[in-house]
């Protein structure tokens, strides 16, 4: 019996990476990184139910590891804060709503345990106790399962595994530039740059030849740094008020083409031209034979061709018509019967009987 193939992967599916956007977007929208408004658009949406009308245990397994697989997925760079936010409310989610028993855990892999303590130490700074405290919730539920590789691998076999394009709305700001604008980085530099210039200057042989660096370094790479960050900044609100005006285009294209329509019908019917003076007495006369009562189509005039005689005219034709019996037919293979003669009767009496 040859074996079915699994419905789900064990990474990724499609489907499933497309309702988990959708929901990561409105909450993207919302402004917030509450868990209550996570908790709102969840109930909302009715996320709840995805784990129902699976036909068999291990097929419901299989489909907890990939829904938990893709909330981990947005909960690691190189998504936005907030996006990994609600990454991380997705696993509390998919962990205590899904239906099997003992229940899924989380595969963490060792080499993302640092990004999730910066991402923890973050959080805590910054007073987002909610964040904090549902992390802390999935670690005494002893909800995660720290593994050497994010995924089970299998020996003996090769199997690709599927993957989607990353959305590019959930990818955070390139955040390193600000950083080193707002560190004491650039007045170390210029005062680096200050000493090199005295020590230059008290040796008179290397005074006018030894030049390895720019006397204005630290204001050069202030003002790249600060080009970037606005150029950046640029970018981000012009995608944002595209989004706005999607919208109001979406309105506009309707109306658009049927104006579109209306100047190819109007381009086509101006470029009509008259039938030349040599052909109107023919569509007159045309016109004139025709009912005026009925309208009927015109019919295409049918040109009868005329066929050859045939095989027996022909020969009728050269031989002359046979002077045979007219009345025998032609099918007719053998001779025909002849009459008989006419019986005379004898006049002899017929003897009388005793």
């Amino acid at each position: 019996m040859p074996r079915v193939p699994r419905i789900y992967s064990d990474v990724f599916d499609e489907l499933l990476t497309e309702d988990v956007e959708e929901l990561l977007g409105r909450f993207q929208h919302s402004g917030s990184i509450r868990y209550k408004v996570f908790a709102g658009i969840w109930r909302h949406m009715c996320f709840s139910d995805v784990f129902r009308g699976m036909p068999g245990l291990a097929e419901l397994k299989r489909f907890c590891r990939v829904t938990l697989a893709t909330a981990v997925k947005y909960f690691l760079p190189p998504f936005s804060y907030q996006i990994r936010v609600g990454g991380l409310y997705l696993m509390f989610a998919f962990y205590h709503t899904q239906l099997c028993s003992p229940p899924v855990r989380i595969r963490l892999a060792l080499k993302d345990w640092a990004c999730v303590q910066k991402f923890l130490e973050d959080s805590a700074d910054c007073g987002h106790h909610d964040v904090v405290y549902v992390y802390q919730k999935l670690a005494a539920a002893k909800a995660f399962h720290f593994t050497a590789m994010p995924h089970v691998l299998t020996f003996q076999k090769q199997r690709t595994a599927k993957t989607g394009a990353v959305c590019a709305e959930f990818l955070g700001r390139a955040t390193a530039v600000r950083e080193l604008m707002c560190a004491d980085i650039l007045e170390e530099l210029s005062h680096v740059q200050s000493n090199y210039e005295q020590l230059k200057e008290a040796c008179p042989e290397v005074r006018g030849q030894a030049a390895m660096t720019h006397r204005d370094l630290a204001s050069r790479l202030k003002g790249c740094m600060s080009e970037f960050i606005s150029w950046q900044q640029k970018s981000f609100s012009s995608q944002d008020s595209k989004d706005e005006k999607a919208g109001d285009g979406e309105k506009e294209s309707s109306s658009s083409r049927a104006r579109l329509l209306s100047s190819i019908k109007h381009k086509s019917y101006s470029s009509f031209q008259e039938a030349p003076r040599s052909r109107r007495h023919r569509q007159a006369e045309t016109v004139e034979s025709s009912d005026p009562g009925a309208e009927q189509p015109q019919e295409p005039a049918t040109v009868h061709k005329k066929k050859p005689p045939s095989l027996r005219a022909r020969t009728t034709q050269s031989l002359g018509e046979s002077r045979g019996d007219s009345r025998l037919h032609a099918w007719l293979l053998s001779a025909p019967e002849q009459p008989r003669p006419p019986v005379r009767r004898s006049s002899q009496a017929a003897p009388c009987r005793a």
